[in-house]
């Protein structure tokens, strides 16, 4: 498989990584999209979040993304987490990630 978020997971391309265990790692976006920009990165390949049923998983994303607003000191000013999926939801590579945005006021279709 050809996947960047599965080479990044493997360790065959370096990355920040801000937060790593047994299921995910948490690396810092190249292309931030706010101050705070990190992708939540599930080391098994999934394409799309409708491909995985993993529930253990979810879990395991979203209490990375609590720890890593703490960690980054935005969890008191606020913060966003988005899981894009498929073309028209914005997902432009085909391996599940969450998004955890802050660092400045988000707006947009969800504010």
């Amino acid at each position: 498989m050809d996947c960047i978020f599965c080479k990044i997971a493997k360790k065959e391309i370096p990355s920040s990584a801000v937060l790593e265990n047994d299921s995910l790692i948490a690396i810092k976006d190249i292309n931030p999209q706010a101050p705070v920009h990190v992708l939540i990165i599930p080391k098994k390949h999934y394409t799309t979040l409708l491909d995985c049923k993993d529930k253990a998983l979810f879990g395991d994303m979203l209490s990375a993304a609590n720890e890593i607003a703490k960690k980054t000191g935005v969890h008191e000013k606020g913060f966003r987490v988005a899981i894009n999926t498929n073309h028209e939801g914005g997902q432009t590579v085909l391996h599940l990630h969450m998004h955890l945005l802050a660092g400045r006021p988000l707006s947009g279709i969800l504010g």
